[in-house]
């Protein structure tokens, strides 16, 4: 005889040969011969084995202490503690000591990606239950393809999904619905008239519809690169040199009817397009660089020339003046004395009074 104390909000399962025998509650007993017991705490969980619980369900003192919960294959148990959310339960049977807690389950079927609405949303977020969870985000600026089994199902919107872990594929593909900027970079093109020239030109578009551009194109981006590329030689092959120099900015124009259409037919929007740099190969730039210095060489003669006809025009007007003005022409004179007067220090006079006389006249009147 063996004597066994249970406390408060224990259990001990009596077992006899590998056989329950008895279900003991808080309290003082003896155990036989051959009697073993097993102590368990009601407020914690214990999972047991699916054989070892079917054997215990046949005793009628150990179903009354347990919540007995079926999962079927398809479905999940959510187990409530208190009013809070404690666990998941997979498929199968699962037993949960009753103790000083208050449970509650909710059955929830997993067999449909769609959860339902009277989940709170905020479970769904947290462990264990986010393994059980398929979640997908589109931002604000994006729009994306929900494919379910490889068959398109519908346009989801900016927000947050999520859809339960089950054996149905879901695959999600965005895109970016802002303005976005492609570079054609690095194209070496010949002109009309033979010329090669490097080519950069840049392109800003958006994507204005999400199924032509992810579902029935492929690499749509790739595709808008290779549409611009084949317009820009196509534009550049028809100017000549001299043209292409003079009117750049009919590239640009050339360029957007060109591609207008085909764009549209990958989902796409075109909002701006334009040449960013055309690089000359180094014996055409010294050629240009030859002619621009000519031509600036020329234009610096032209002014020059102009600026000496106009001198000499305004020293006709002034001589004409002087001979009309006895007054302005002395004037003039003395002008031109004082201004020599600066440089001299001083003024020696040797002579006949003629030189003094001579003064006289410039000087007084």
């Amino acid at each position: 005889m063996k004597r066994v104390t249970i406390n408060t909000n224990y259990v001990g399962l009596v077992f006899k040969r590998g056989k329950l025998k008895n279900v003991l509650t808080a309290g003082t007993y003896w155990l036989g011969f051959g009697e073993e017991i097993t102590l368990y705490d009601m407020g914690k969980e214990y999972f047991f084995t699916l054989a070892e619980l079917e054997v215990l369900l046949t005793n009628t003192a150990f179903t009354d202490l347990v919540h007995v919960v079926d999962v079927a294959d398809n479905e999940l148990a959510l187990v409530y503690r208190n009013g809070n959310f404690k666990n998941v339960l997979t498929a199968g049977k699962h037993a949960i000591w009753k103790g000083l807690s208050s449970y509650n389950f909710e059955t929830v079927n997993i067999s449909d990606i769609e959860i339902e609405g009277n989940i709170d949303r905020n479970l769904l977020e947290k462990a264990p239950l986010v393994n059980y969870i398929r979640a997908f985000k589109v931002e604000s600026f994006e729009q994306a393809l929900l494919f379910i089994n490889g068959k398109f199902d519908k346009i989801l919107e900016a927000g947050n999904y999520m859809y339960w872990k089950n054996a149905t594929t879901i695959n999600v593909v965005k895109t970016d619905m802002r303005q976005l900027n492609l570079e054609v970079v690095g194209q070496e093109i010949l002109t009309k008239d033979k010329a090669q020239l490097r080519i950069n030109f840049s392109v800003q578009y958006k994507v204005a519809d999400i199924i032509k551009a992810l579902l029935e194109n492929k690499d749509f981006e790739k595709q808008l690169y290779i549409t611009m590329q084949l317009a820009l030689r196509e534009s550049i092959g028809l100017m000549t040199f001299d043209e292409l120099m003079e009117s750049k900015e009919k590239i640009a124009a050339q360029v957007m009817d060109l591609t207008l259409a085909k764009a549209a037919d990958l989902g796409i929007k075109l909002t701006n397009c334009g040449v960013k740099d055309i690089i000359l190969p180094g014996d055409v730039k010294e050629i240009m660089n030859q002619v621009l210095v000519a031509e600036k060489r020329a234009q610096a003669n032209i002014i020059t020339r102009r600026e000496e006809t106009a001198s000499t025009r305004s020293l006709l007007n002034t001589a004409k003046l002087m001979e009309d003005n006895a007054m302005l022409y002395k004037l003039k004179e003395m002008e031109y004395v004082e201004k020599i007067a600066e440089k001299i220090n001083n003024i020696s006079l040797s002579g006949s009074g003629q030189i003094v006389d001579q003064l006289k006249q410039i000087f007084v009147k």
